[in-house]
């Protein structure tokens, strides 16, 4: 059996193509909310075809970007009606518990990457997704609760608002620079976002293991999404790096609601 998965963010998609529990392909293409149904389709089937992988028997998916969320439903009525397709939401099993005030303004990658951190690692246990757009912080109580968590400013996006905002600024590659102390403009901006971006992680990650009231020992602090290497090599609080943790979450989701 060949489960594909679609982990849909603001500004990535990650793909996935699972033969049981082992991910056999990856791939990741822009969320592009002009792309269609069709569009859709004939991009992931292309994508599957270049690995080799000759049928596909199911899909679990997720998004927070509505009109792309609107196109992917078509392309399920459309390409996938005999498919078992699993798109988190209302009325998918996801077998975590939900405690926020208002559970249903969660979103999907985040209840997929509570159940993974959970399923995978045991609470308690805090996910840091690095994307482009934001930061986001997701919290499992030691009884595999989602409990809630935190958003921040992504790196992608910060530095796209200073190149845009700031007049004697630039875009720069995302590297480390020679010190933290910068001598130039360029080596000045890598070094806020580097480790800027890594004092906010951790800052962020101990704050919510004192609200835990856990012992930092215990508590699994889990890098996830495209992440840049040259941030999360620099957090202290990190303890393990799983890129694939939302596309594994996803195959969980297959697996009890068609299993």
């Amino acid at each position: 059996m060949t489960l594909l998965c679609l982990d849909v963010s603001n500004s990535h998609t990650t793909i996935g193509a699972f033969d049981d529990d082992e991910l056999i392909a990856h791939w990741q293409v822009s969320s592009d909310e002009r792309r269609t149904s069709d569009e859709w389709y004939m991009l992931l089937m292309g994508l599957v075809d270049q690995e080799g992988i000759s049928h596909i028997s199911a899909v679990a998916l997720c998004c927070t970007v509505p009109a792309i969320l609107v196109e992917l439903r078509s392309m399920q009525e459309r390409y996938w009606t005999d498919l078992p397709v699993a798109i988190v939401g209302p009325g998918v099993k996801t077998g975590v518990p939900i405690h926020t005030d208002n559970p249903r303004e969660v979103g999907a990658d985040r209840i997929v990457n509570a159940l993974a951190a959970a399923e995978l690692y045991g609470g308690p246990a805090i996910v840091v997704d690095l994307n482009g757009t934001a930061t986001i912080f997701d919290v499992v109580d030691e009884s595999n609760r989602y409990i809630g968590g935190a958003i921040a400013p992504g790196v992608e996006l910060s530095l796209e608002a200073l190149a845009r905002r700031g007049a004697q600024l630039r875009s720069v590659e995302l590297a480390l620079p020679r010190d933290v102390i910068g001598k130039n403009t360029v080596e000045a901006l890598q070094s806020g976002i580097v480790y800027g971006f890594a004092g906010l992680v951790d800052g962020l990650v101990t704050r919510i293991i004192e609200s835990l009231d856990a012992d930092p020992d215990h508590v699994t602090v889990i890098a996830t999404g495209s992440y840049p290497e040259a941030v999360v090599d620099h957090c202290a609080t990190i303890t393990t790096r799983d890129p694939w943790l939302t596309l594994t979450g996803l195959r969980l989701i297959h697996e009890k609601n068609h299993e």
